[in-house]
Parts: structure tokens; sequence; C-alpha cells
């Protein structure tokens, strides 16, 4: 089997657990732009797939794996404000949103460096919030690529932009390992003809993605161990 040489993280529920980082966002999200209305919050929390009593997405929630985009789409379907403004204002949110680690990123992805890897994020976030959340945990300059949905490669579950981090890297498709929570990061990496990693630290459980991965991982953490196992 060909050797891994090169390892593309998804962001929400990869190197971030999903959770803890984007239930208190989605909360501080809709009651911003529900202005008050109860009604309206309501609206927009069973458009994105948002339990309001439980504070958490469900798990078949449409803005999990979506784009910053798609998701204003949605809420511009029971909201008054334009798509743009929704944009900015989930923008604005998603970068004050708390950050929970899914593992100790410095020492894992140091560990992942010194083993020669190439390193690389690809989210459907947007591509400044994903600078700002990396740099705010410290581990940007530790990415030879970082990308989001708005960064001109196009938006997973397409290959392309999973392509485009192989090509910056001088890397064949095969030799990159894309490692994330959804069936969006997975089905990309296969139409992309990468290795398939999941884990458990977004919405998703093992039964929905196994099907689609070579292994699932409860997180990151255990990544090592199965590179290990496959050189």
């Amino acid at each position: 089997m060909t050797e891994v040489r090169a390892v593309l993280f998804d962001k929400d529920g990869t190197l971030f657990d999903f959770g803890g980082t984007w239930n208190a966002f989605a909360t501080r999200l809709l009651k911003r732009l529900g202005r008050g209305d109860a009604v309206l919050t309501a609206r927009a929390a069973e458009v994105i797939g948002f339990d309001l009593r439980l504070g958490r997405y469900r798990p078949d929630s449409p803005a999990i794996a979506g784009t910053n985009r798609e998701v204003a789409l949605l809420l511009a379907s029971v909201l008054p404000q334009k798509v743009g403004a929704l944009v900015a204002a989930i923008d604005a949110e998603a970068e004050a949103a708390p950050l929970v680690e899914a593992v100790p990123l410095v020492p894992f992805l140091e560990g992942l460096r010194a083993r020669g890897l190439k390193l690389g994020v690809m989210t459907n976030d947007s591509e400044a919030v994903a600078y700002t959340h990396l740099a705010a945990v410290g581990v940007k300059d530790h990415f030879d690529f970082i990308a989001g949905a708005d960064s001109g490669f196009g938006a997973k579950p397409a290959p392309d932009p999973l392509l485009a981090f192989a090509d910056a890297m001088g890397l064949a498709p095969a030799e990159v390992v894309m490692v994330g929570d959804s069936r969006h990061d997975l089905i990309a990496a296969e139409r992309a003809g990468m290795r398939r990693v999941a884990v458990l630290t977004g919405m998703a459980d093992r039964a929905a993605l196994g099907r689609y991965a070579e292994t699932v991982l409860p997180d990151i953490g255990h990544l090592p161990a199965w590179l290990d196992g496959e050189s």
C-alpha cells in the first residue's frame, strides 16, 4: 500500500470537538439573529437543525457539514436578513466561538511533523475563521495548507479542495489521508482517491461513518498508532 506522506484535517469536529465548540456558538447566533423574537428564533433553530431546549445540534443538522453560505441560505428562508448579512453574522460569531481542542493540538501536530508529514486543513467554514481559530490555539504555523469553502477550491464533498492540497504538496492523492468527522469529509476523500480516517468528535456515530472510512477512531490522538500500523 502507498506510504502516507501527508494528512489533511477537517477542522470542526476533528481538530476541535464539535459539541463543545459549536453548540454555544449556535445558541448565541440564534439569539442575535432572532432579535428577541422567540418565534423567529425558533424558526431559525428549526431550519438549521438546532435543539434550543437542549442547546445542541441534532445529528441530522444540515449545518454540521454545510458551508456558512449554505447555512445562511437556510436562515434567510425564515429570517428578514439578507444572505450576505447572515454570512457576516455567522463569521463574526464563529470567530468568537469557544474552542475546545479534540486533543492538545500543539504536541499532537508537532509529533506528526516530526514524522516528516505534510499537514493541511480543509474546512467548509470560511478561510478567515479557520486562520483565526488555528492561530488562537497556537497551531496555525504547524500547517502547510489551510483552506476554507471560500478559498477558491470549492467545498466538500467535492474532491477539488482536497486535490488542491495534494497538488500544493506535490503528492499523489493516494499519499494523503483525509481525517474528518462527517460523510462530507469521507466522500470527498474517496472521490479524490485519498485514504479515509473518521473520528468520533463530531456529531456522527461509528455506524454512520464506518461505511465510508477505512477506520473510525475515537479522536485524532489515535492517528499516530494507526499510521504506525499502516507503515
